[in-house]
């Protein structure tokens, strides 16, 4: 399965922190976000990259414009929704897309997104809490969560998009899989990661702050917490 890296925000709400830098631009840790989440596809079993810039994000196309690990698509920037529909009519599905806001993102949980898609563990859940999966293993579209108790435990901004999965109060976390079947997109099932990795979108500058001390804490020797944990 291929990955769709999204790359086209305005960015606006980072503030003061992303004038005059583009948000996947922005580093973390002394690395641009977008590269972060380019190591984690890179150590995961996805085949090949798709990085969707627009034309708000022309330094972020530059960088990432000949590298021989990618592809670059360029939609007109009009709207995340917009820019990845305008990506999905140029790519095979089934298909991972990502935000390029995901700092602290690890091949571990990449692939434990595409085995729920595709039906290899009874991760995902339907609205109803049963488990999911395709009868041939084809992948289903799959929306990835987070614990909103997760991101306040770290300290990481709450997006108000909050909903309810399997008893759980969530919210998305920007990794997705859009399945191979006919029509517009929809998500058919959800799965909830609780680790530290999906909790900190750097959509705000405490986002930032809150990433680079995960990142500290590592370095020290104390982990992250497991991607493939279920709870706090």
């Amino acid at each position: 399965m291929d990955a769709l890296v999204m790359c086209g925000g305005r960015g606006t709400r980072l503030g003061a922190v992303g004038d005059g830098s583009e948000k996947p631009l922005v580093e973390v840790g002394d690395i641009p976000m977008v590269d972060r989440v380019l190591d984690a596809l890179a150590g995961s079993r996805v085949e090949g990259v798709h990085a969707v810039v627009s034309p708000h994000t022309p330094a972020t196309a530059r960088h990432l414009i000949g590298r021989d690990d990618l592809t670059v698509i360029e939609a007109p920037g009009n709207g995340y929704v917009s820019d990845l529909g305008y990506a999905l009519e140029r790519i095979d599905r089934p298909v991972l897309t990502v935000a390029s806001d995901l700092p602290l993102l690890t091949a571990e949980v990449v692939d434990r997104a595409l085995d729920a898609a595709t039906g290899d563990t009874g991760d995902a859940v339907a609205a109803d809490g049963a488990g999911v999966g395709t009868a041939d293993g084809a992948a289903a579209s799959l929306a990835v969560y987070v614990p909103v108790d997760r991101k306040r435990e770290v300290g990481a901004s709450v997006d108000e998009r909050t909903t309810t999965v399997d008893g759980r109060e969530v919210v998305p976390t920007g990794l997705n899989v859009v399945g191979d079947e006919d029509g517009e997109p929809v998500d058919e099932s959800a799965l909830v990661v609780a680790g530290e990795g999906l909790a900190v979108n750097a959509n705000r500058p405490r986002d930032l702050r809150v990433a680079e001390a995960l990142l500290h804490r590592q370095r020290e020797g104390t982990e992250i917490s497991p991607d493939h944990g279920d709870h706090p």
